[in-house]
């Protein structure tokens, strides 16, 4: 089942090191730097979250043509992202922390931006969504009308979760459950003339009748949340653990995140949001976003030249990620391994189903392939991002898929994954599929084109 997260993305830089004397210069910290990290923020965050947990989720959103643009989307490598142009500079929000406490914040490029374009592609993701998530942080996708009338007819039948903001657009009527935070709370209900009270039931109430939601959920930071349903139900207290919490960023992506999952499971809302309560504290525990950053351990592979269906089970069985792709490869090119190498880093290990000379012939013609199987095997596996090769004679891989059932599959980037007929077969087992960069110019028709004028 697919998870879609619908919202804009921010590129965040957390900047962490440690303050121990001030400025010469002015009576400030001087922070000596021990790292520095990019990621992606807003909707990115959201979507990073649930595809960090194992599940197959599509972020549907904007994005600039510009450098942070670029770290930005490194950072949502293994995700399906289905992008239209912003129109706007990536916004970057660049924290400085110093021993994990935060000291400041800069924000570049936060100015609102004009109402984004959507495109088709980017409302087809929608149609196949089992939960969708809205991340609004106020850059005005979600003011896009074309993509309202969708998520208004999605409302009322897919459970949808909608974390407002207050440079953002109301939440379309129909939506599963709203979840501002008290801030947002009072802003919104002033707004639309709400209680001029801190109460978060009576907001929450107020904020379900002018936005039409089918439930309302105000967090209150380490006090929990009130949920808010049913007229003729009593409002629900969400206590939070007992949390020692230093930086409280992203617990609201979590939430959201945690909050989508759980309906997908088949929870009710008040047990959903129960739960999500739970794991937001748990995010906050663990370090919050300075926990997603830390790498995880490499998998132990056994050695090279390995049985691909041997490899794939020892790696599912070490808790690692099995990456999957496939082609050719006649006449291996820098393209090729460029692609190949970002595919690897996917996951923790790459197995390349490989086609066969005579599934080469049938697609390629009588002069194809220019080396045999075993060469281009060879070849694949003398590089060291290839773990694993698994030739197969049909001419479309789907029999090679369901033997080895990857984690995710991979395209390159001249391809939409959305349309791809690999796709529901990669998701029937809970897998997905992602693109990396395409490298124009580079393919082994033309240099199989360049070798013949000098043969």
């Amino acid at each position: 089942m697919r998870l879609v997260v619908v919202g804009d993305v921010l590129l965040d830089v957390d900047v962490d090191g440690t303050a121990t004397r001030l400025s010469p210069d002015a009576p400030v910290p001087v922070v000596d730097v021990s790292s520095v990290r990019r990621r992606a923020g807003g909707a990115g965050l959201v979507a990073r979250m649930l595809a960090g947990d194992g599940h197959n989720v599509t972020l549907v959103t904007v994005l600039a043509d510009d450098d942070s643009a670029r770290q930005l989307k490194r950072g949502l490598e293994g995700i399906t992202v289905v992008a239209g142009p912003s129109g706007a500079p990536t916004p970057v929000k660049t924290r400085v922390r110093a021993k994990g406490h935060p000291l400041v914040r800069f924000d570049e490029a936060c100015e609102q931006p004009p109402v984004p374009a959507v495109s088709a592609a980017m409302l087809h993701a929608l149609e196949r969504a089992a939960v969708v998530v809205v991340a609004d942080y106020g850059r005005g996708l979600t003011a896009n009308a074309a993509l309202r009338t969708v998520l208004a007819q999605l409302a009322p039948r897919v459970p949808m979760i909608w974390d407002p903001h207050p440079a953002g657009t109301e939440p379309v009527p129909g939506v599963e459950v709203v979840t501002p935070n008290l801030a947002e709370a009072l802003g919104a209900a002033a707004g639309g003339r709400g209680p001029g009270n801190n109460d978060p039931a009576a907001l929450a109430r107020a904020l379900m009748r002018r936005w039409r939601s089918k439930a309302a959920l105000v967090t209150l930071g380490e006090e929990g949340a009130v949920l808010v349903r049913d007229a003729g139900l009593p409002p629900l207290p969400i206590p939070a653990p007992r949390t020692a919490v230093v930086d409280s960023c992203g617990a609201g992506d979590r939430l959201a995140a945690s909050l989508a999952v759980h309906l997908m499971e088949g929870h009710t809302i008040d047990a959903a949001a129960v739960l999500a309560v739970r794991d937001a504290a748990s995010f906050l525990r663990d370090g919050g976003v300075a926990g997603l950053a830390s790498e995880p351990q490499p998998v132990k592979l056994p050695e090279r030249n390995t049985d691909a269906l041997a490899l794939a089970r020892h790696v599912r069985a070490a808790g690692g990620t099995v990456v999957a792709t496939g082609g050719c490869f006649d006449l291996l090119h820098a393209g090729h391994t460029r692609a190949l190498a970002a595919a690897r880093s996917l996951g923790d290990s790459l197995i390349v189903c490989l086609n066969s000379d005579a599934s080469v012939r049938r697609i390629k013609g009588a002069e194809r392939p220019i080396l045999n199987q075993e060469d281009r095997s060879e070849l694949l596996l003398a590089l060291e991002c290839v773990d694993a090769v698994l030739v197969f004679e049909e001419d479309t891989p789907e029999a090679c898929l369901n033997l080895l059932r990857p984690d995710i599959w991979v395209k390159g980037g001249d391809y939409d994954v959305t349309e791809l007929p690999e796709t529901a077969l990669v998701e029937s087992w809970g897998g997905r599929c992602a693109t990396v960069p395409y490298h124009p110019a580079r393919s082994t028709t033309n240099l199989a084109d360049a070798l013949a004028r000098v043969s």
